[in-house]
């Protein structure tokens, strides 16, 4: 089932002569209404024309999250303000946020490939849509929100936050689909566990989790607790938000990414340098269809890697696989890169761990260390303090064996570790603050 079957299945060829036309009109665009594309390419003396085909993309520079920092507010946008609908802007918590503008043609793209994304996920035109993501400035809400009423279902704009609320509108009113982060859905299950209520009562049927990280082994805790299909999307405010890129239900097997508004590219993160199908490495976008701000092999920083393979679902997009994690996110300890989201793939296939830990990074003398933090089951806080001690020694020995890194794991009672309703919050790195 498609929501716009003949750019969702394009032939590869048809597909890439589209990419490359709309390519060609965004470079001449920006080159014209922006002072610092035109800029950049002046000093590195290229013109747009130097792109005749998608493999000299290559030639052109990188666009990152600093550049974006260093043109706030609207320097980077293409199209003038008055032409500007909507403004949206990431946090800001590593620095000035960065701000996007939509225009109402950018507005009717991006609710189109969320409407996609949620018929790419199972959804239909008859569900009613929990959209537990936040609305404002995050892009989250209103991207889920926009998508769902242009695939013609019913959306319940709940947000984030009061969470026994959402679990009594839920029953009540016959959500059949959930948006949220991933982390928070399990915070649902445990609220509603607390509270009596069943997940196998409700009516939910389909879940679409994105903007963290998570694992394979989070998906199942996921669908067995909340009773539904969970599926993972992607997105980013910078980009367009949430539906740049989605599972579809039939395989569950690497993200559609849009490829009729968006090209995709791995790179190595160190060097810059295009790696081949396959490869694990960053994630690198141009957009191609926005009009109030597009930009150029925007650095994601999200770690994954892409394939062309044909799917069994029919949509010839690539696809990019889960991330695992980001390149900034990336911990270092003691010369080992280790990603949040590979220490969560191992606390969770643990029996007695709850999914919810945190990681303390420090610095004794020359010295760094790791402290996982993590919550253990009701039963088993109250069990003998050498079943504790000997879960404390698995945890720590499945930790070094699987990503070789030495850590102490620290046990604590249940719902100790604070709950988010966004963005789980999974590092404190002290190193840092000295």
């Amino acid at each position: 089932m498609f929501f716009n079957d003949e750019f969702e299945t394009l032939p590869r060829p048809a597909l890439e002569a589209l990419q490359l036309k709309r390519l060609q009109s965004m470079l001449e665009r920006v080159y014209a209404n922006v002072p610092f594309y035109k800029t950049t390419f002046d000093t590195l003396g290229i013109k747009p024309s130097v792109v005749k085909s998608l493999d000299d993309l290559q030639k052109l520079p990188f666009t990152t999250k600093q550049d974006m920092r260093d043109s706030y507010p609207y320097a980077l946008f293409a199209a003038p303000m008055e032409e500007i609908v909507r403004i949206h802007a990431s946090s800001g918590t590593t620095g000035k946020p960065t701000v996007v503008g939509y225009t109402q043609n950018d507005i009717n793209i991006w609710s189109e490939l969320m409407a996609r994304s949620f018929v790419a996920a199972g959804a239909h035109k008859g569900d009613i849509i929990h959209n537990a993501y936040g609305y404002g400035l995050f892009t989250g809400g209103l991207g889920a929100h926009y998508g769902a009423e242009r695939l013609g279902a019913s959306v319940i704009p709940i947000s984030g936050g009061n969470t026994k609320r959402q679990i009594m509108i839920m029953q009540d009113f016959g959500s059949t689909v959930l948006t949220c982060t991933p982390s928070y859905s399990l915070f649902m299950a445990e609220e509603a566990q607390a509270e009596g209520i069943d997940f196998r009562n409700l009516k939910l049927r389909v879940g679409i989790f994105g903007a963290e990280p998570w694992s394979e082994v989070m998906r199942g805790e996921i669908e067995a607790k909340l009773n539904l299909s969970a599926i993972d999307i992607y997105g980013l405010s910078e980009i367009m938000g949430p539906g740049v890129a989605i599972e579809c239900i039939e395989a569950k097997k690497g993200l559609h990414i849009w490829e009729d508004h968006f090209i995709p590219e791995i790179i190595n993160p160190e060097t810059g340098e295009r790696l081949p199908e396959g490869e694990r490495g960053e994630l690198v976008i141009t957009t191609i269809t926005k009009q109030g701000i597009p930009l150029i092999r925007y650095r994601t920083r999200d770690i994954t890697s892409l394939t062309y393979e044909p799917c069994i679902c029919g949509r010839t997009h690539a696809r990019i696989t889960r991330m695992s994690g980001r390149s900034d996110d990336m911990l270092i300890i003691r010369g080992v890169n280790v990603f949040p989201s590979q220490i969560e793939a191992i606390l969770v296939g643990i029996e007695g761990i709850e999914p919810h830990y945190m990681l303390i990074v420090d610095r004794v003398g020359t010295l760094d260390t790791l402290t996982v933090e993590v919550e253990v089951s009701q039963q088993l806080f109250s069990d003998e303090i050498k079943v504790l001690q000997a879960l404390s020694r698995r945890v720590e020995k499945e930790i070094k064996d699987m990503l070789g890194v030495t850590c102490t794991a620290k046990l604590v009672e249940p719902k100790t570790i604070q709950r988010s309703e966004g963005k789980a919050k999974r590092v404190i790195d002290n190193r840092k603050l000295a």
